[in-house]
């Protein structure tokens, strides 16, 4: 059975397709399974946003065929690990958990760069130009120590 691995934003469109890539990228496909989530229901069913595509694909990944989805509460069941992109997804997604075991399961994605530091993975839809290619880069660091951390927690 996979180690299952949830990364949440807003619309499940920039950051949080972008952190499935990039984890995936740096996991064995045989122990451990990626997937992303919006905590709201603007982009279900679509592809990510054409600038997380083109920036994924720069550094040759592909996320063109991952779908747009809700956050559920069924998720906090089917995943070990959920990695949120900044302080709101954090409440939004803390907010649906039943019980603490669920609540511990949700983590601040970069808090695995800055310990404790809660800080935001910023939003990058309305944002610079360059924006795509700040947040790959802060999700490619995190997501190496997280990678790390797993591959040696779950060996």
């Amino acid at each position: 059975m996979p180690i299952k691995i949830l990364m949440v934003c807003l619309g499940n469109i920039c950051r949080s397709p972008l952190a499935e890539g990039i984890l995936a990228s740096k996991l064995p496909k045989n122990k451990f399974q990626v997937d992303s989530a919006g905590t709201g229901s603007w982009h279900i069913g679509r592809s990510p946003d054409d600038r997380s595509i083109a920036v994924a694909k720069k550094y040759n990944l592909d996320i063109s065929e991952q779908k747009g989805r809700q956050f559920s509460t069924s998720d906090f069941n089917t995943f070990d690990y959920i990695f949120v992109m900044d302080n709101t997804n954090y409440d939004d997604v803390v907010q649906l958990a039943q019980n603490q075991e669920q609540r511990e399961k949700v983590h601040l994605v970069l808090n695995s760069l800055f310990p404790n530091e809660n800080v935001d993975v910023p939003d990058p839809y309305f944002g610079l130009p360059n924006g795509f290619e700040i947040i790959y880069n802060m999700l490619d660091n995190a997501c190496d120590v997280i990678a790390k951390e797993l591959i040696a927690k779950h060996q």
